[in-house]
């Protein structure tokens, strides 16, 4: 049976930009939550979150000595610092938004 859990409970994160492309780093809270990140944590899954918002394509990258993953959200930020009229064009809320995501587990977890 799969349980709901919320991205905040196992993980962290920090977000920034280049240009128009938002970073989003996602780093587990513990050892344990990190296979769980690589599982859930997909690009699909990450592109539909931001639906709206990130407007080109996602991409992942892996890093297992950080326990982390890390996200390039591209066309997100209204062309960038310098040319967005967006409140956030930096994309500092981005991390945020990204720990609201709820993901659907197989795995039994503890907190």
């Amino acid at each position: 049976m799969d349980v709901k859990i919320r991205l905040i409970d196992i993980a962290h994160a920090r977000s920034g930009d280049k240009g128009d492309t938002g970073n989003v780093g996602v780093i587990a809270r513990r050892q344990e939550y990190y296979p769980i990140l690589r599982k859930y944590l997909t690009v699909e899954r990450v592109k539909k979150h931001f639906e709206g918002i990130t407007l080109g394509k996602v991409e992942r990258f892996e890093l297992p000595n950080l326990w982390a993953l890390n996200f390039l959200l591209h066309q997100s930020l209204g062309g960038g610092g310098t040319k967005s009229l967006k409140n956030d064009a930096q994309g500092k809320t981005l991390s945020s938004a990204m720990l609201r995501m709820e993901i659907d587990i197989e795995e039994k977890i503890t907190f």
